[in-house]
């Protein structure tokens, strides 16, 4: 997947062989178990009875899938041995709960907020947060027992909030006085809070390791968050861009971590982690070594969770931008393929390419967080060396220590895409 996203029909994008964390975890004795959206794609039987269906841009009717069929390769298809949910972000269809590989009722009517699609007569998107915390709260419920008996349990809670459509309910209608951006926010924090106190009722707490995290900065002007800004709040801080974007705006997000007493409560690391590194960190905790052919970008964050200030930092960090467009970051240097956004935001590349700026991007990100000042011209070692460290990443199908890998596209373009001018 190197641009855009998934949509609620699109087949399943993970391979069947690959490792991920929940098999990694299953391996080593844990039950596992995954509530919410999933967006990793899924295959949808035919109703023709033969395949799946296409999962491209035009929505599947009701008629177009069999709903009585087990859906392919989903969530309990790589290593979760229970899962809730549903297959793509919240404005996306099937409008339908999804348990295991089944869906829980069939569509009869068409739902959606902007996008038009299938849907279970009794799907609401204003019950979707509360639903997806009653059901990871049972989760918690039916594993502390066995945890406190040496059982243990892995759950990953992939909320739809505060994601479009922005419905706050109940009491948290106007709790913030700001608007209902805000008041969504709100009620998704009383949500993790619900889990949190679900672990302490049961005495997990110190055996616990919790981590709260987003996918990708927040969502760009025009979204119900704006009066958000209005109210004095900058959801990207000092960072340029946000969601969609190549600049720190899109990638930065939040990553807290609870586990007393391992980690001191109020520290702060300010190493470079990736979520891939869940991968190693977890494998790093169970005290063992990954495949050869798992986990090729994910480098243990265990130690900046404990604490160790002598770890050595992740050697580099490779992330894209929704148009599919490449940066690779070493240290506070940060290389961009791209002459603007990548994404939405202004400059987009190709409002940046008529304005003649540089094809690349280059940062120091210890002294222009903001990422203001282009250094590339100035710096052409730089570019070169970190270009060099891309090209020999992509060869070796991996940016850890270990034997090459094949890729599983053939194909990587980083390099800046060309735009016709008219003369």
């Amino acid at each position: 997947m190197q641009s855009g996203v998934l949509n609620g029909f699109s087949p399943a994008l993970i391979s069947q062989d690959r490792l991920c964390v929940p098999g990694l975890l299953k391996q080593h004795g844990y039950q596992t178990a995954c509530v919410g959206k999933w967006h990793l794609g899924m295959d949808w039987p035919k109703a023709s009875g033969s395949g799946i269906v296409d999962g491209g841009k035009t929505v599947p009717t009701i008629a177009d899938i069999n709903w009585a069929e087990p859906i392919k390769n989903g969530p309990t298809a790589v290593g979760f041995d229970y899962y809730y949910g549903i297959s793509a972000s919240l404005d996306m269809p099937p409008y339908v709960y999804i348990q295991n590989d089944r869906v829980t009722v069939a569509p009869t009517t068409e739902k959606g907020w902007k996008r038009l699609g299938p849907a279970a007569a009794d799907f609401e998107a204003s019950d979707v947060l509360p639903v997806f915390t009653s059901k990871a709260i049972d989760q918690i419920d039916a594993h502390a027992d066995g945890a406190k008996a040496g059982q243990p349990f892995f759950l990953y809670v992939a909320l739809a909030s505060p994601h479009t459509p922005v419905l706050p309910t109940g009491v948290w209608k106007g709790k913030s006085g700001i608007g209902d951006y805000a008041d969504f926010v709100m009620q998704t924090d009383a949500a993790v809070g619900e889990l949190l106190a679900t672990i302490d009722r049961h005495g997990l707490t110190e055996n616990t390791l919790v981590i709260f995290t987003s996918d990708n900065g927040f969502a760009p002007p025009g979204d119900p968050n704006k009066i958000v800004r209005n109210a004095g709040h900058n959801p990207s801080g000092p960072f340029r861009g946000s969601k969609t974007d190549i600049w720190e705006g899109g990638h930065r997000v939040p990553f807290i971590a609870r586990w007393p007493p391992k980690i001191r409560p109020g520290s702060q690391s300010d190493r470079t982690i990736c979520h891939t590194d869940l991968m190693a960190t977890c494998a790093a905790l169970l005290k063992t070594k990954l495949p050869e052919n798992a986990g090729e970008d994910s480098v243990s964050f265990l130690p900046a969770l404990l604490g160790e200030t002598n770890s050595a930092n992740r050697p580099s960090i490779v992330n894209h931008s929704s148009k599919g467009r490449f940066a690779i970051r070493e240290d506070a240097w940060k290389l961009e393929f791209c002459p603007g956004s990548g994404g939405w935001a202004s400059p987009t590349d190709e409002a940046a390419i008529k304005q003649n700026l540089p094809q690349v991007q280059l940062y120091d990100l210890g002294t222009d967080i903001a990422e203001t000042r282009n250094l590339s011209s100035e710096h052409p070692e730089i570019v070169a060396r970190l270009k060099a460290r891309l090209e020999s990443e992509i060869t070796n199908g991996r940016s850890t220590p270990g034997p090459q890998q094949p890729n599983d596209v053939p194909n990587i373009p980083y390099e800046v895409p060309k735009v016709e001018t008219q003369p």
